[in-house]
């Protein structure tokens, strides 16, 4: 009996967030002309500008392609700034939906965090696909280890993003801080340069960031041995799974706090 009422439970909370997931679609693409395409021309743009800025200055040299370079790094920073922007705020224009019985504040986070992580995940491999048929990059040197620092860093954004989404619910001044720090950490997230090319006294301070371990592995796997890398993807997990854990918490104490009775 217990089994049975859990599936179906499950079966109506997959149904909830999928229809959420196609609202937000609507509300968000609906309108507009460029729509959902804007997820690949955004990144497609930033790279042809970082390849040609790059050129031209001649600010990179080495065995290292640039444009390989250019849509890890972007395509990295667009999935932990974007998600937990998107859950920021998202409790109160959703909140007429909490009316509903099944619906929670959870099932909007999910809706939220499941369009953006789509949404990138294919930009990126349209954005790979188009250069490596171009032959403008080499096929990757391990596509298991990207495709394993690319759920690792989904995993840690999404944990990231239900601690962001709570935390503004709680305070709008933090709302303002989140949106100005992705701006000022953007520098330092490991987007533009190599663990290994920092000096040696501060690869060790860096390495405490834990998004950084999946962009170095994520960059691992497309260079291989071109390049060395330093991530530990443990670290990223335990920090994720604690993350995790705190966002869960603070959706079930939000839960008592704004949904109607």
């Amino acid at each position: 009996m217990a089994k049975h009422s859990f599936a179906k439970s499950l079966k109506i909370q997959i149904r909830v967030i999928g229809a959420l997931l196609m609202r937000e679609v609507l509300t968000r693409y609906g309108r507009h002309n460029l729509g959902f395409l804007w997820l690949f021309l955004e990144p497609l743009l930033f790279t042809v500008g970082i390849v040609v800025l790059w050129s031209v200055t001649k600010l990179h040299s080495g065995s290292v392609n640039i444009i390989a370079f250019a849509i890890t790094g972007y395509s990295y920073v667009l999935m932990w700034r974007n998600i937990g922007g998107r859950l920021a705020g998202a409790v109160q224009p959703n909140l007429a939906l909490m009316y509903h019985r099944n619906v929670r504040i959870i099932d909007v986070y999910w809706s939220r965090i499941l369009l953006e992580i789509a949404g990138i995940t294919i930009s990126f491999v349209l954005l790979f696909t188009l250069f490596v048929t171009l032959q403008l990059i080499d096929p990757p040197a391990d596509i298991f280890l990207m495709i394993g620092a690319w759920l690792l860093l989904a995993l840690f954004t999404a944990s990231l993003g239900f601690v962001v989404g709570v935390m503004s619910e709680i305070s709008e001044v933090f709302d303002k801080i989140w949106h100005t720090f992705t701006y000022l950490f953007l520098p330092f997230s490991g987007a533009f340069f190599f663990v290994d090319t920092l000096p040696t006294h501060l690869q060790k301070y860096v390495l405490y960031v834990p998004p950084i371990h999946a962009i170095e592995m994520l960059r691992h796997g497309y260079f291989g041995n071109i390049i060395r890398t330093h991530e530990q993807p443990m670290y990223l997990f335990t920090v994720s799974i604690v993350l995790l854990l705190l966002g869960l918490i603070g959706v079930s104490w939000l839960n008592k706090k704004v949904i109607p009775e």
